[in-house]
């Protein structure tokens, strides 16, 4: 058996890794896009690095599009199997696949604009809309902790990973000649402190683990609260200055997380009474997806849900639908707060946002989550004085921040933790993926110490027995 890495080898995007067995069946776990990585980006979701009417099942970790985007495209090439996945996941990527595809064609559209004006040959978007819907109508959902066979010889189950709702670490049983190895994909692993969704699940012994580093040499910072924090740059925003405070937040988790902090500072009395808007249709499709399934709320939630029949709803919010409504922002004068996707600030309305506060002081532009150094997100948070915008130079002059502490991605505490219920000594290989190489390294020599022998970071496309 041999395990390849198509994605999110040396980077944090583009999560494509697979396993081919002796028999020639071949396994893909996740079929990401990548994202924010500059003039390469689209080059590297056009080639596949494997052919994709080659595969013959694909496992999904969960919905997020550096994990799932590509699965139209894998269709749309020749892919014709099944797609397993948890049943939150399902709804989930369908919504995002289907928003994704509609970006795609919006943005080629701008782009042949100026291709034409060129003289240069027009692109294609990697797919479209009607790509996702039947991409999304192969998926096939599995409850949490239930083997299941998707293959002869292959035997499948998910655990909660804690990172969205639905996420999964994947966990794969392969029986070749009588012998079986077992096989474990972390997918995003989450925090065993979050504050909405229940901490990762603990896992039976594997002799192969493949395993995220995104964040595998840093903490988050545990002694400043989300909710402080935001009311911090509201008054400094909204209330001192009399400005926009915009928020890019992914439409899954990001957003969720935000407007729960905005109903606790509700319930605390200490919300500010504002306008507070969320311009982002994914983002309502995706709360709304999150409410139905409680069940992967911890404990606290719970307790909140029974005084509280939504957690993520308060006074002063008002969802954006339309394209003219969303305009209709740029012409407020009023101070307000605009959580929209996405999250790196590299596509979606967010970017207009952007465009149209960022050279103005009473203005702030604040950061909730990682952003691939290559992304505008990590350009703003970098210091920068100017950024390009559809093709256009603007000075900064609004501020820009960042809150660490809401990271849905688990630290090295909590990545330690989550490989803390396995024998370091019987994982004959732990494969390093999802993580910047500099990172990386670091991590690697965290896990050897922890007694993980066999540590390696694999570059794109390299592939090894096992």
């Amino acid at each position: 058996m041999k395990i390849a890495f198509h994605g999110a080898a040396r980077c944090v995007t583009g999560s494509k890794h697979l396993l081919t067995l002796k028999n020639g069946k071949k396994i893909l776990l996740d079929c990401g896009m990548f994202q924010g990585m500059g003039k390469d980006t689209d080059g590297l979701n056009r080639n596949w690095g494997f052919d994709p009417s080659t595969i013959n099942v694909v496992v999904l970790s969960h919905a997020h599009i550096d994990h799932s985007g590509l699965l139209p495209k894998l269709v749309k090439d020749g892919f014709n199997g099944k797609i397993f996945c948890t049943p939150a996941t399902k709804e989930l990527a369908s919504v995002l696949m289907e928003d994704s595809a509609g970006i795609q064609e919006s943005d080629v559209k701008y782009v042949n604009r100026k291709r034409e004006s060129m003289g240069l040959p027009w692109l294609k978007p990697l797919y479209t809309e009607e790509d996702a819907i039947a991409a999304a109508e192969q998926f096939v959902s599995i409850e949490y902790n239930t083997w299941t066979t998707i293959e002869e010889g292959v035997e499948l189950k998910f655990t909660d990973a804690g990172h969205i709702i639905g996420s999964a670490a994947v966990h794969v049983k392969v029986t070749e000649g009588g012998n079986t190895k077992k096989i474990t994909f972390s997918g995003d692993v989450g925090r065993y402190r979050d504050v909405i969704l229940k901490s990762p699940d603990t896992f039976e012994q594997a002799d192969y683990i493949i395993i995220e580093s995104t964040y595998g040499n840093s903490l988050h910072d545990l002694h400043l609260t989300t909710p402080d924090l935001l009311l911090d740059w509201i008054e400094k925003t909204c209330i001192t200055k009399k400005g926009k405070l915009i928020i890019p937040a992914f439409s899954v988790g990001r957003t969720q997380e935000i407007l729960f902090a905005l109903n606790q500072l509700e319930l605390e009395r200490r919300l500010p009474k504002l306008d507070y808007f969320v311009d982002s249709p994914l983002s309502i499709k995706a709360t709304e997806i999150v409410k139905k399934y409680p069940q992967y709320f911890n404990n606290v939630i719970q307790k909140i849900l029974e005084s509280d029949a939504d957690p993520f709803a308060f006074q002063g919010l008002k969802y954006i639908k339309t394209v003219e409504e969303s305009k209709q922002l740029n012409f407020r004068n009023e101070p307000c707060v605009i959580i929209s996707a996405s999250g790196m600030a590299e596509a979606g309305r967010v970017k207009h946002h952007i465009s149209n506060a960022i050279e103005n002081s009473r203005n702030s532009i604040l950061m909730s989550g990682y952003c691939e150094p290559h992304s505008l997100g990590a350009k703003l948070t970098s210091g920068a004085k100017e950024v390009r915008i559809f093709g256009v130079e603007h000075e900064i002059h609004a501020e820009v921040g960042a809150i660490r502490s809401m990271s849905a991605h688990g630290d090295y505490e909590d990545l330690c933790q989550f490989l803390a219920c396995q024998d370091s000594k019987q994982v004959v290989q732990l494969f390093l993926v999802h993580g910047e190489y500099d990172v990386q390294q670091d991590f690697r020599y965290r896990l050897v110490n922890k007694g993980f022998e066999n540590v390696v970071i694999p570059e794109l496309h390299a592939d090894f027995v096992i």
